[in-house]
């Protein structure tokens, strides 16, 4: 019998976050961020891309009180599968701070999404890059039967694979949120077909987008400037459909490991307007997970 080899263990985030030169507003949200359990108690899927690195939701925690975050939203990974418990958990000691995005089955029962609702999750994920959860025809049944609760669907996604992309968000259930600024071709520039394709999606009021993880896709290091155009884009066309994350803790870094400060830093440069950064850190988030 072959026994199959266990995923590699990513490296740790750097765990001594240095605070931006600017002070975040009262209520700043980390939209985007990942939390663990120990495996004794959680499990870890087989089908994991990754082992996690040894952090937990302490040092989350201890992250956003350095930086200046209040608030939290956490996004479940294929690393616990669809045992939600792990963010439902976190969400209960973290006594309010944080609001979950689960993974789930497309079979999911309506007595499972009304408990996970009570716990704060306001929606699920779909990877469409890794194959992890439900992919698009399922998501969109979902997103039909979570809607009646307030809840969104997050999508991980390669934004030039849709250049029709704002046509799907309109036929879309529900709300949609794009992670990571939809992963934009750097090599492309802002007037790719499927960015634009995002930006009319953005206006048009049911999609929201993560400014987050510029290091997904950038063809450069730190502090990866090929990507500021593609933030700066965003914000000029819908500041109030626009969200940030820190994407913490960076798990499957290629390349040098970033400062979480860094990272946070960036949005002086992608949002110089400390009102519109305000919108983006404070109101959109508070009004779209319901803090």
């Amino acid at each position: 019998m072959t026994i199959k080899p266990e995923p590699p263990v990513c490296v740790g985030p750097d765990l001594n976050p240095r605070k931006p030169s600017f002070a975040l507003p009262p209520n700043a949200v980390d939209c985007h961020a990942h939390v663990f359990g120990e495996r004794t108690k959680y499990g870890y899927a087989d089908d994991r891309q990754y082992t996690p690195p040894p952090v937990f939701l302490k040092d989350y925690l201890a992250m956003h009180d350095t930086i200046g975050f209040a608030r939290g939203v956490v996004v479940q990974t294929g690393v616990h599968g669809t045992n939600n418990q792990v963010i439902v958990d976190a969400m209960a000691q973290a006594n309010g701070r944080l609001r979950g995005i689960a993974l789930l089955r497309a079979d999911v029962t309506d007595a499972e999404l009304q408990r996970l609702d009570q716990a704060g999750v306001r929606g699920f994920r779909a990877n469409l890059v890794a194959k992890i959860g439900v992919q698009f025809d399922a998501a969109k049944k979902l997103a039909a039967r979570v809607a009646k609760l307030g809840w969104h669907a997050q999508f991980l996604l390669d934004i030039e694979n849709f250049p029709d992309f704002d046509r799907i968000a309109a036929e879309f259930p529900s709300e949609m949120v794009i992670d990571h600024m939809g992963r934009p071709d750097a090599t492309q520039g802002v007037n790719a077909p499927g960015f634009e394709a995002l930006l009319r999606a953005l206006k048009g009021g049911r999609v929201w987008s993560k400014l987050s993880a510029p290091y997904r896709t950038s063809r450069a290091p730190i502090p990866y400037h090929d990507i500021t155009p593609f933030a700066q884009a965003l914000a000029a066309a819908a500041p109030e459909r626009l969200l940030f994350g820190t994407d913490w803790p960076h798990v499957m870094m290629q390349g040098a490991m970033p400062n979480t400060g860094t990272l946070v830093e960036q949005l002086a440069a992608w949002v110089p307007d400390a009102a519109t950064r305000e919108r983006i850190l404070v109101q959109n988030p508070a009004r779209l997970y319901r803090f």
